[in-house]
């Protein structure tokens, strides 16, 4: 299915950047922003985000000489939702490296959060030469057993489906549920957050990327995760920001933790009273610690 979602003019004041298209192997659009001039500083969302969670970093960091490259994952945002795409780990780790290796980003700064964290870190590490710094936030890229009982429910083939897709059951609500304080989260970002995944069709991959992550080894994910994993040890030197949300009740700080494990080198800001969404909580400290990071 071919996107031909619009931006409403009362969100272009906080998402104004021009849309870019690349082609997927599998002949899809990937909707893309590249925005700024100088260094790259690679933006990677998760699920059920898109490029509009990174609006004021891209806006930022541009504004400080970078230049801001942010995707929507195929099913995401601005790019095509498919119905017979499989949306495995690979494919998203596929296609991201296929925009690197096209606009021939180098010296690359990268942020991931949620399952950017294994789309993003998975192309670090078949390209460790064009990344230099890393910012983690609220993710994994390794396996874990771990998996809250909300979403154990959301991945089942049948009810998990139905109350994603027929009810947006996970987008919905992650507003609420992915903050520490609701409040927080403007309408406008409500709406925009929103904006992607208003039908049936247009939910396949949030329903998808749920149903993708690998918790035995005979997923279809697994193998693929692994190799992630065991990559990262080829980005053990490069200097790292953790920045976490505490009061993520999916990644909690257990994850954090292990992360640190990975890079002992790692400077570290948790925010005790932030979720998920970190990014939208508290973008002016996170824009600051970042800011702090990279200088």
């Amino acid at each position: 299915m071919t996107s031909t979602l619009q931006i409403p003019a009362e969100l272009r004041e906080e998402y104004p950047f021009e849309s870019h298209f690349i082609e997927t192997e599998q002949g899809h659009r990937m909707h893309y922003v590249d925005h700024g001039e100088g260094r790259p500083f690679l933006f990677v969302h998760g699920n059920p985000t898109w490029s509009f969670f990174f609006r004021r970093l891209l806006s930022h960091f541009s504004e400080k000489g970078m230049r801001g490259v942010a995707c929507d994952h195929i099913g995401c945002g601005l790019s095509d939702k498919p119905q017979d795409f499989e949306y495995r780990l690979e494919q998203h780790i596929d296609n991201l490296e296929r925009l690197v290796l096209e606009l021939d980003l180098k010296d690359i700064c990268l942020l991931v959060h949620d399952w950017g964290g294994a789309i993003g870190l998975g192309v670090a590490g078949r390209h460790p030469e064009r990344f230099s710094q890393l910012v983690i936030c609220n993710t994994a890229a390794y396996r874990s057993q771990r998996m809250p009982w909300l979403l154990k429910i959301a991945k089942m083939p049948s009810i998990g489906q139905f109350l994603i897709r027929r009810f947006n059951a996970f987008a919905g609500l992650t507003p609420n549920l992915g903050a520490a304080d609701p409040d927080r989260i403007t309408s406008r970002a409500r709406q925009g957050l929103l904006l992607p995944y208003d039908s049936w069709e247009h939910r396949i991959a949030t329903y998808r990327f749920v149903a993708d992550i690998p918790l035995e080894e005979s997923h279809p994910s697994y193998s693929t995760l692994t190799q992630v994993e065991e990559n990262l040890e080829k980005l053990k030197d490069l200097p790292v920001l953790l920045l976490w949300g505490e009061k993520d009740w999916v990644f909690t700080t257990h994850f954090m933790a292990r992360f640190q494990d990975f890079f002992p080198q790692a400077e570290v800001r948790s925010y005790p009273d932030c979720g998920h969404l970190l990014i939208e909580e508290k973008p002016g400290r996170v824009i600051d610690e970042i800011e702090a990071f990279l200088s």
